[in-house]
């Protein structure tokens, strides 16, 4: 039976939205805090205007479902739900990676079927049993209340208030009007960890709606890339080996969460899990690779890999590929550069085609073919929950490359490494670790076997390199360190290290001589320019500028620096010159009128 609402009823009403905004704009910023109340406390006791705005927004939000939802009751509650599963997906990417829930990030709601297979072990069976409870249970009371509704009229007028005054909020925040600084927000763009921190989980959150990737140079202009074109561009070549007769093969391998972990120097293991890799980096050219990323976000360290763009110069947080690349027509990359050399251009990916927008990133970066896990001839798991394994991508890879007949570039990004490091996910465990606290034992171990069917399936390539007849230089790094256990780290005392905490491994393989030469700890930014150095392949003059920045500044990402003889707190009048000509490059192309297309490549 439906009633119409009185207007007792209905200020009663009007009342419960408003104490449920502050409500649940007090479980947002708990979710942000750690879910530490006291730390909750005492933001609102400094920010309490904040805390007022905010709350009065979920109050429309709720007012705004409750009215375009015939059932008040109903429509009050998915708004509060969903927006507390918000809360919860920021405590879990908090808790996972140490960033904050970007806007962009719900960009991945479209995969929401491989994303529940990827988070798989993050949320505890208790909570899913406790979800599942406290969901039929507001089913059931929601059956068992009365669809309670209110006339056309005044739902209509409630709808226009409420988007009216939730546009009106967003648009105060993103405009940074005098009103939205008048209640002390701050848009700290630059380093978002204290914008949400300062500014709350929802204007933090509001703010980055229009939030752009990069911001514009004071100095840009065609003028200003054409000088930077004539300078590096006039630089010799830097070749550390000569071209082979005929154009060579380019294959990079990034790997899912791959680092090396005997690195840690609080565990011992009953066998090395990378004995062909650490024979191997004594004969080839190998180092590090240092991560943008920990944890998480792989196509930030896929961007800077393929375009030569460094997330150093990118507001905190940006994701290229959400963001800004899916919006463009091309771009250049490397892809693009050797394309233009006759080169066939391949990415092969065993996961979902659409997650970080690949299939649409990957033709405007100018790849020729997208090989996703439901075109891979052999998909091969070693168990049925596991991902496709390395050893099975690198098989079509080199499938692909034996079957061309041209010069190709190959990117491959494989999966099989990713959380969750559950025991038996990729089969027994045949590694101990000693040291290890009981509890996390088994994730470790699990990690370390994951790292030793790697160095198997790495070994496999070296040998298949040797019988392909076009001269072939494959990269392998791992894309970012895994999300294991904080507390891991901590044992390992890497928790004040933000070298270690970033450093993946990095090595060149080829089957032709390109000599065996450290390459210390790079960024990924700077593999191409390397590789190409290493193949005898001729540097365009953006190559050229990113080979300069390299001699300098190898390491460039915003956890630490890295200069020639290590670690390094301050820039000299040179790296910061040289970082400048960068920065306007990267701009130009990726938010500017791209002038650099036709003068740097």
């Amino acid at each position: 039976m439906r009633h119409y609402m009185p207007g007792r009823r209905l200020g009663i009403m009007l009342l419960t939205f408003l104490v449920g905004g502050f409500v649940l704009n007090f479980i947002m910023q708990a979710a942000s805090l750690g879910m530490d109340v006291g730390s909750v406390f005492a933001w609102i006791s400094r920010y309490y205007w904040l805390y007022a705005a905010g709350s009065l927004f979920f109050f429309f939000v709720l007012l705004a479902f409750a009215a375009v939802i015939p059932n008040l009751y109903a429509g009050s509650l998915i708004a509060f739900i969903a927006c507390a599963i918000l809360g919860i997906a920021n405590y879990k990417k908090l808790g996972t990676t140490g960033e904050p829930l970007f806007p962009w990030d719900l960009m991945l709601v479209k995969n929401a079927g491989e994303m529940s297979k990827i988070t798989q072990g993050m949320v505890s069976p208790l909570a899913l049993v406790l979800a599942v409870v406290l969901i039929a249970g507001l089913i059931y009371l929601l059956r068992k209340l009365p669809r309670i509704r209110i006339g056309l009229p005044l739902r209509a007028g409630f709808t226009v208030l409420s988007a009216a005054m939730i546009a009106g909020f967003i648009v105060m925040v993103g405009g940074h009007s005098t009103l939205a600084t008048s209640i002390h927000y701050q848009d700290i763009y630059w380093d978002q960890k204290a914008n949400y921190t300062h500014n709350g989980f929802l204007f933090a959150f509001a703010g980055n709606l229009k939030q752009k990737v990069m911001e514009k140079p004071e100095n840009y202009s065609r003028e200003a890339i054409t000088r930077i074109a004539e300078k590096y561009g006039a630089l010799p070549d830097s070749s550390a080996a000569s071209a082979p007769a005929e154009a060579p093969n380019i294959m990079y391998m990034m790997d899912e969460a791959f680092f090396d972990p005997t690195r840690l120097p609080s565990f011992t293991f009953s066998e090395d899990p990378l004995k062909f890799i650490h024979r191997e980096e004594n004969n080839t050219p190998s180092g590090y690779m240092l991560s943008p990323e920990f944890g998480g976000n792989t196509a930030n360290i896929e961007f800077e890999a393929l375009t030569g763009m460094s997330m150093y110069f990118l507001n905190d947080g940006s994701i290229p590929y959400q963001q800004r690349i899916v919006k463009m027509s091309s771009l250049p990359s490397i892809v693009s550069i050797l394309k233009d050399r006759g080169y066939r251009a391949l990415a092969i990916h065993p996961f979902d085609e659409t997650f970080y927008n690949r299939n649409k990133v990957y033709p405007v970066l100018g790849f020729d073919r997208f090989i996703s896990q439901d075109q891979m001839t052999d998909a091969k798991r070693i168990t049925p929950e596991g991902y496709i394994s390395d050893l099975s991508a690198i098989k079509e890879a080199v499938r692909q490359l034996e079957s061309s007949g041209q010069p190709t570039f190959l990117h491959l990004v494989t999966m099989q490494n990713h959380f969750p490091f559950v025991k038996g996910h990729n089969g027994p465990n045949t590694i101990t670790v000693g040291g290890v606290k009981p509890e996390r034992k088994n994730e470790l171990e699990t990690y370390v076997q994951d790292t030793k069917l790697t160095d198997e399936a790495l070994a496999y390539l070296a040998e298949e390199l040797k019988a392909i007849k076009r001269p072939t230089v494959a990269v392998f790094w791992g894309d970012h360190l895994p999300a294991l256990s904080a507390d891991i780290y901590t044992q390992a005392g890497w928790d004040a290290n933000p070298r270690l905490k970033h450093e993946t491994k990095l090595l060149y393989m080829a089957n032709f001589d390109i000599g065996k030469q450290p390459v210390g700890t790079l960024s990924p930014a700077f593999i191409g320019p390397t590789v190409f150095e290493l193949a005898g392949q001729r540097l365009p003059a953006y190559y050229k500028l990113l080979d300069k920045v390299k001699s300098e500044l190898p390491g460039l990402s915003k956890s630490v620096l890295i200069g020639p003889s290590g670690v390094i707190t301050g820039l000299t009048a040179e790296q910061q010159a040289l970082l400048d000509d960068y920065r306007l490059v990267e701009y130009d192309m990726l938010e500017g009128e791209n002038y650099s297309q036709d003068l740097l490549f």
